[in-house]
């Protein structure tokens, strides 16, 4: 199989395992799984892009091509090909539907990915290619796919690549200086050197401000998710409903927009970005926390591996502020 990605280019895919698994209609599912949550609300919803270029799936096959390409053991491969299979439909939005402690941390798909997975007919895949399924879905195995924030992960460097590829005009020459100066000892992600460790946080960072925990992504969350609350409230859609795809759950609760006002509104602003606008705690509809997101990146410094904001006091006191959850106050037009 010959696959085009958007970051890495044509990639040859051939492992019976890993094309058994990308045919799965668990992975496949991902294809109707929207990266950002929801494009009529993300943040340049303008942007054109190609056929799975910012679906969960794309990104699925992205963290599985990096993790061969900087060789990843099989195991940590295929987990993580795994580790987006339990998101639910609209990326992160889900957790503003489900609420409680989903909503600040943003890991619904954690949470149930386990329990996911083994419903799903991934084990029968792995057991027939004499995998130990249980060893692969336990991502305390793979110090390459999933590190606590603000260490890098498999994870983070896809996404983040991916989303300034496609949104914030990062260039090939671009991605391949990251990835040329990006080299994996000690099971740790580290750069060759201070300057590309710099330039890849203060990338990441960007990504963050403007894609991941701002205004607009807020937003986003809190009008898909006041969507997506009620209709499941209202008996629209079914808890098995949010593991589908965006298109099913939007053609599934359509059909009651005429004769239900609420949920009307509740689409309309998720279509219009003019609905919604910054507002202050006293006077606000809404209070919505969004994770953030920021990276310390280790790097060699001679012969000894550093963390970034060890030799950087700016960027010390930058994780202490962006590693804090962003809290936004809106205000919806009638």
């Amino acid at each position: 199989m010959i696959y085009n990605d958007k970051v890495y280019g044509e990639q040859l895919i051939s492992e019976p395992v890993v094309l058994e698994l990308i045919q799965s209609k668990a992975i496949q599912r991902l294809k109707g799984i929207d990266q950002g949550g929801y494009r009529p609300l993300w943040v340049k919803p303008e942007t054109k892009v190609g056929q799975y270029e910012h679906t969960r799936f794309a990104h699925s096959i992205g963290v599985y091509i990096l993790l061969k390409k900087y060789k990843a053991s099989v195991e940590e491969q295929l987990a993580g090909l795994l580790h987006d299979v339990a998101h639910t439909t609209f990326s992160h939005c889900g957790d503003y539907a489900i609420g409680s402690d989903s909503e600040h941390h943003q890991n619904h798909h954690d949470l149930i990915f386990q329990e996911f997975i083994k419903k799903s007919e991934v084990p029968a895949i792995l057991e027939r290619h004499n995998l130990n399924t249980e060893y692969i879905l336990n991502e305390n195995n793979f110090p390459l796919l999933e590190k606590d924030l603000p260490n890098l992960s498999a994870d983070r460097i896809d996404y983040s690549l991916r989303t300034a590829a496609i949104f914030d005009g990062l260039t090939r020459e671009n991605i391949d200086y990251f990835l040329s100066n990006l080299a994996v000892k000690d099971d740790c992600w580290i750069f060759n050197d201070f300057e590309s460790a710099k330039k890849y946080a203060e990338l990441f960072l960007r990504m963050n401000i403007v894609y991941y925990s701002d205004f607009s992504s807020a937003v986003m969350f809190r009008a898909v998710g006041d969507y997506l609350k009620y209709a499941f409230e209202k008996g629209y859609i079914l808890e098995k409903d949010f593991y589908t795809t965006d298109n099913e759950v939007i053609d599934k609760t359509n059909q009651y927009i005429n004769q239900d006002f609420k949920l009307k509104k509740f689409f309309e602003r998720m279509n219009n970005k003019e609905l919604s606008f910054p507002a202050t705690q006293d006077n606000c509809d809404s209070v919505v926390w969004c994770k953030s997101r920021v990276v310390d990146p280790l790097f060699m410094d001679g012969t000894e591996i550093k963390g970034l904001s060890d030799m950087d006091e700016k960027w010390k006191h930058t994780l202490e502020k962006e590693l804090k959850p962003k809290q936004h106050f809106i205000k919806f037009k009638d």
